[in-house]
């Protein structure tokens, strides 16, 4: 049964349509949760992931560098009282580990494995084709079009060689199948361009 209804998924869709959301908005969460229906059995728990992803981005300012914090403390508030403390902890911790994109300590292996899903599909823009890829870029950038151009290049350049430098972009072999290679060289010919 799915945890995101009613008032509080009317809440999350206004959240995610202000005006100054060019890419974290409501259609990264549409696609979001496509993908997890298309893996849905592959996940333990799909209603987590759900969760997870409808929190996922809901706090964004691109000028603070607490967001994924923020946004499971949300998640946190709001669902308290729909799930019992455990799988809370799996939902706030999927939600915190999009900060790095690095797996979060999950004691439990198919927490971990539907956390490493989640991850995945949060990235797997990076395999998108290179018409979609750039759009995204283009979407990120005027959510930062705050930032001077030359901090742009800078901090932009330091995100992409940090996935490059990974031995895998992605955590689970559906993923790197889907997504690897394409991945690479969208983010290669982005640093390129920078």
């Amino acid at each position: 049964m799915t945890l995101i209804a009613g008032p509080l998924k009317a809440e999350l869709e206004a959240l995610y349509g202000a005006a100054d959301r060019h890419y974290h908005g409501l259609a990264h969460i549409k696609e979001l949760l496509r993908l997890a229906a298309e893996y849905h059995r592959e996940l333990a728990d799909p209603d987590a992931v759900e969760a997870a992803i409808w929190f996922h981005d809901v706090v964004y300012d691109s000028r603070r560098a607490d967001n994924e914090l923020r946004s499971a403390a949300l998640a946190g508030e709001r669902l308290a009282s729909r799930v019992e403390p455990k799988r809370l902890r799996h939902i706030t911790g999927m939600i915190e580990a999009t900060a790095g994109h690095a797996l979060p300590d999950f004691d439990d292996p198919a927490a971990l494995r539907d956390a490493a899903l989640f991850l995945d599909m949060d990235l797997s823009i990076l395999g998108a084709p290179p018409h979609v890829f750039d759009a995204y870029e283009a979407g990120v950038r005027r959510e930062y079009d705050w930032v001077s151009e030359a901090d742009w290049r800078t901090g932009r350049r330091s995100v992409l060689q940090r996935f490059l430098s990974r031995e895998h972009i992605f955590h689970t072999d559906i993923f790197r199948t889907a997504c690897e290679t394409k991945a690479r060289e969208n983010l290669s010919r982005s640093l390129a361009r920078l």
